[in-house]
């Protein structure tokens, strides 16, 4: 399957600064595939960011926080899943931004 994902276009979307459980997708659904996160600082002490399977446990990708990051070049974080329980949403805090990269419905 994996195989499959990658000779597939894949989408992006975007996550301003300080959104709460933003789906990625239009409507987002079990199946919804996350290859990775690329998070984008706004300061050298950003808020964290976590993803969300659905409604499950969300998964902190990054912790943030005072001098987190030492310059505000963006940088990937790999997932590679599908999701199981609906769509893949993105929780961003203060001073950080986010793009999800994958296929989402």
């Amino acid at each position: 399957m994996y195989d499959d994902l990658r000779k597939t276009a894949w989408f992006y979307e975007t996550v301003a600064a300080s959104q709460t459980d933003q789906a990625l997708g239009g409507t987002g659904a079990a199946g919804d595939y996350l290859e990775g996160v690329l998070i984008v600082p706004a300061t050298t002490s950003p808020g964290a960011v976590q993803i969300q399977d659905g409604s499950g446990t969300e998964i902190t990708i990054f912790t943030g926080g005072a001098g987190s990051v030492s310059n505000l070049v963006p940088f990937m974080v790999p997932v590679g899943a599908c999701s199981r329980a609906g769509a893949w949403s993105v929780t961003t805090g203060a001073n950080v931004s986010v793009i999800g990269i994958g296929m989402f419905t």
